[in-house]
């Protein structure tokens, strides 16, 4: 069992970057030695936090600084493959933001480079810790609801999408890549049975400015004949619940928090359990330990505790969202996502 600290490089400091400096700075066995960014006022903002780090404006000489047991990658996702591959050449540890990379092949080649070379690589599924998401999935867990047979998400609203790279399809993969690596996540996280086929829709009616869909949705067919649903809309005027979750005995319901408009997505949802006989439950939040996520990568990599996030998880999110956009191709006709349940030899 290793005592030394894993020494951490954060490779980009956007709008997620100081999360992850927070996390590092709180979270035992973890230290910062490195950040890279090509804008000084980000390494800057970075030493607000932490100011004994080894600042770069160039990710190669940071990756090959030798200052790094571990990477955080928070660069745009079509570069997510790029880095991931040139840290795992390192023999560099890789956190990944969301999405793992924008196809399946690309996630394919990174987990048999880390298997091959027995390093970490694992996607930050920081959606999957939030307070409102694991309340739902302990209400769902102990069989309040009997089982889930219909389980609908949403986010967004109307208003002009950003300018910024995530509403460039290119970039970001697109409209069902930006907020799916989140909600399709944690669909699969609740209903873990296997997949029939899927089909996606985007519709570009309005924003011109932007080549993301203004509105997209993706529709999951499990084979026991349950169905999903994500939507992320710039295009709704009358907004849905972020959760609508149908089960034999019951149903949870999301609603959006008034008290972040317009920015609902930035606090948790008020759940409500809706009761067979009609009666009605406001659940209060569960209390989570702050920064587990990173505190699991302390146990993986120090003892071997498995993590509860994988990268065959992420990459079968990729897979349906890979799926959902061909089949957006062809107006919605289903596709059958190339999904895998293990690594297997032709990974490893």
């Amino acid at each position: 069992m290793s005592t030394k600290p894993i020494r951490v490089g954060l490779l980009a400091y956007g709008a997620i970057g100081s999360e992850h400096n927070l996390a590092v700075q709180n979270t035992a066995g973890l230290i910062l030695t490195a950040v890279c960014d090509t804008k000084p006022e980000r390494i800057a903002a970075a030493r607000e936090l932490a100011p004994d780090f080894v600042g770069f404006d160039d990710a190669n000489q940071m990756l090959d600084s030798g200052l790094l047991d571990l990477v955080v990658i928070s660069t745009p996702p079509n570069s997510h493959f790029h880095w991931a591959k040139e840290s795992l050449e390192r023999n560099i540890n890789v956190v990944l933001e969301k999405p793992m990379a924008l196809t399946i092949d690309e996630c394919d080649e990174l987990i048999k480079l880390s298997t091959d070379k027995k390093l970490l690589l694992v996607v930050y599924q920081n959606r999957r810790f939030d307070a409102d998401f694991v309340t739902m999935r302990s209400l769902i867990s102990s069989g309040a609801i009997g089982e889930v047979y219909q389980f609908d998400t949403f986010v967004g609203g109307y208003s002009r999408p950003c300018d910024y790279w995530h509403s460039d399809a290119v970039v970001s993969g697109g409209a069902i890549f930006d907020w799916g690596s989140h909600f399709i996540d944690q669909i699969l996280n609740i209903i873990n049975d296997d997949v029939a086929h899927v089909s996606g829709q985007n519709h570009k009616r309005v924003w011109a400015h932007a080549t993301n869909a203004d509105h997209a949705q993706v529709t999951i067919t499990f084979t026991t004949g349950k169905q999903a649903t994500f939507i992320h809309s710039d295009l709704a005027a009358a907004r849905k619940p972020k959760f609508y979750v149908l089960g034999t005995l019951g149903a949870i319901v999301g609603d959006w928090n008034p008290a972040a408009e317009p920015a609902v997505a930035d606090l948790p949802a008020n759940l409500t359990l809706h009761r067979q006989d009609g009666t009605l439950q406001i659940i209060e939040l569960e209390k989570l330990d702050e920064f587990e996520f990173h505190k699991s990568i302390v146990r993986y990599l120090t003892s071997g505790k498995p993590m509860s996030v994988s990268a065959l998880q992420s990459r079968n999110v990729v897979a349906i969202m890979q799926a959902a956009e061909e089949s957006a191709l062809n107006n919605a006709m289903p596709v059958v996502p190339k999904l895998r349940d293990r690594i297997t030899s032709s990974l490893v």
